[in-house]
Protein backbone atom coordinates (compact mmCIF):
# COMPACT_ATOMS: atom_id res chain seq x y z
CA UNK A 1 0.00 0.00 0.00
CA UNK A 2 1.31 3.43 -0.90
CA UNK A 3 2.32 5.72 1.96
CA UNK A 4 -0.24 8.41 1.07
CA UNK A 5 -3.03 5.82 1.06
CA UNK A 6 -1.81 4.33 4.35
CA UNK A 7 -1.74 7.79 5.97
CA UNK A 8 -5.27 8.55 4.82
CA UNK A 9 -6.46 5.14 6.04
CA UNK A 10 -5.27 6.03 9.56
CA UNK A 11 -7.94 8.75 9.79
CA UNK A 12 -11.00 6.47 9.85
CA UNK A 13 -9.61 4.52 12.80
CA UNK A 14 -9.32 7.73 14.84
CA UNK A 15 -12.71 8.93 13.63
CA UNK A 16 -14.35 5.66 14.71
CA UNK A 17 -12.74 5.98 18.15
CA UNK A 18 -14.13 9.49 18.44
CA UNK A 19 -17.58 8.27 17.35
CA UNK A 20 -17.54 5.62 20.09
CA UNK A 21 -16.57 8.20 22.72
CA UNK A 22 -19.27 10.59 21.53
CA UNK A 23 -21.87 7.84 21.62
CA UNK A 24 -20.79 6.83 25.12
CA UNK A 25 -21.17 10.42 26.33
CA UNK A 26 -24.68 10.80 24.87
CA UNK A 27 -23.90 12.79 21.75
CA UNK A 28 -25.47 10.56 19.07
CA UNK A 29 -25.67 13.30 16.43
CA UNK A 30 -21.92 13.88 16.63
CA UNK A 31 -21.25 10.13 16.72
CA UNK A 32 -23.16 9.79 13.44
CA UNK A 33 -21.07 12.56 11.91
CA UNK A 34 -17.75 10.97 12.96
CA UNK A 35 -18.90 7.52 11.78
CA UNK A 36 -19.84 8.98 8.39
CA UNK A 37 -16.49 10.73 8.12
CA UNK A 38 -14.75 7.42 8.83
CA UNK A 39 -16.52 5.99 5.78
CA UNK A 40 -15.66 9.06 3.72
CA UNK A 41 -11.95 8.75 4.60
CA UNK A 42 -12.05 5.05 3.69
CA UNK A 43 -13.62 5.79 0.32
CA UNK A 44 -11.10 8.57 -0.30
CA UNK A 45 -8.25 6.16 0.49
CA UNK A 46 -9.63 3.62 -1.98
CA UNK A 47 -9.99 6.27 -4.67
CA UNK A 48 -6.53 7.65 -3.93
CA UNK A 49 -5.15 4.15 -4.50
CA UNK A 50 -6.40 4.64 -8.08
CA UNK A 51 -5.04 8.20 -8.25
CA UNK A 52 -8.54 9.66 -8.00
CA UNK A 53 -9.52 12.53 -5.70
CA UNK A 54 -12.69 14.58 -5.38
CA UNK A 55 -13.61 17.69 -3.40
CA UNK A 56 -17.35 17.05 -2.97
CA UNK A 57 -18.73 14.34 -0.74
CA UNK A 58 -21.33 13.41 -3.36
CA UNK A 59 -18.55 12.95 -5.93
CA UNK A 60 -16.65 10.62 -3.57
CA UNK A 61 -19.80 8.56 -2.96
CA UNK A 62 -20.51 8.35 -6.69
CA UNK A 63 -16.94 7.47 -7.66
CA UNK A 64 -16.77 4.84 -4.91
CA UNK A 65 -19.86 3.20 -6.38
CA UNK A 66 -18.56 3.38 -9.93
CA UNK A 67 -15.00 2.20 -9.23
CA UNK A 68 -15.55 -0.45 -6.56
CA UNK A 69 -19.21 -1.50 -6.36
CA UNK A 70 -20.33 -1.63 -10.00
CA UNK A 71 -17.13 -3.51 -10.83
CA UNK A 72 -17.96 -6.12 -8.18
CA UNK A 73 -14.79 -5.55 -6.18
CA UNK A 74 -16.71 -4.66 -3.03
CA UNK A 75 -20.29 -5.56 -2.00
CA UNK A 76 -23.26 -3.29 -2.68
CA UNK A 77 -24.09 -3.19 1.04
CA UNK A 78 -21.05 -0.96 1.58
CA UNK A 79 -22.34 1.61 -0.88
CA UNK A 80 -25.82 1.47 0.65
CA UNK A 81 -24.35 1.95 4.14
CA UNK A 82 -22.24 4.88 2.92
CA UNK A 83 -25.27 6.59 1.37
CA UNK A 84 -27.37 6.00 4.50
CA UNK A 85 -24.63 7.43 6.72
CA UNK A 86 -24.33 10.47 4.42
CA UNK A 87 -28.08 11.14 4.71
CA UNK A 88 -28.12 10.65 8.48
CA UNK A 89 -25.11 12.95 8.89
CA UNK A 90 -26.83 15.60 6.75
CA UNK A 91 -29.92 15.44 8.98
CA UNK A 92 -27.91 15.49 12.21
CA UNK A 93 -25.71 18.39 11.12
CA UNK A 94 -28.12 20.61 9.20
CA UNK A 95 -31.74 19.98 10.23
CA UNK A 96 -32.76 21.86 13.36
CA UNK A 97 -34.46 19.71 15.95
CA UNK A 98 -33.53 16.46 14.21
CA UNK A 99 -31.34 14.28 16.38
CA UNK A 100 -30.70 10.61 15.68
CA UNK A 101 -31.61 8.15 18.40
CA UNK A 102 -28.87 6.32 20.22
CA UNK A 103 -29.97 3.15 18.42
CA UNK A 104 -29.66 4.82 15.00
CA UNK A 105 -26.21 6.14 15.93
CA UNK A 106 -25.13 2.67 17.08
CA UNK A 107 -26.37 1.21 13.79
CA UNK A 108 -24.43 3.76 11.73
CA UNK A 109 -21.32 3.23 13.85
CA UNK A 110 -21.48 -0.56 13.39
CA UNK A 111 -21.84 -0.13 9.63
CA UNK A 112 -18.92 2.29 9.60
CA UNK A 113 -16.76 -0.19 11.52
CA UNK A 114 -17.60 -2.95 9.00
CA UNK A 115 -16.95 -0.52 6.14
CA UNK A 116 -13.53 0.30 7.57
CA UNK A 117 -12.59 -3.35 8.07
CA UNK A 118 -13.62 -4.29 4.51
CA UNK A 119 -11.77 -1.35 2.96
CA UNK A 120 -8.65 -1.90 5.07
CA UNK A 121 -8.58 -5.59 4.13
CA UNK A 122 -9.15 -4.75 0.46
CA UNK A 123 -6.29 -2.24 0.40
CA UNK A 124 -3.92 -4.50 2.34
CA UNK A 125 -4.53 -7.32 -0.13
CA UNK A 126 -4.44 -5.17 -3.28
CA UNK A 127 -1.55 -5.42 -5.68
CA UNK A 128 1.06 -2.71 -5.02
CA UNK A 129 0.75 0.25 -7.39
Amino acid sequence: MRDDVRELLAKPDRSLGAAEELLNTDYPEFAVSRAYYAMLYCAEALLLSRNLAFAKHSAVISAFGKEFIKTGQLPEELHASFIQAFKERQKADYEAGIEPTREKAEQILEKAQRFYQRVKSFLENAEPS
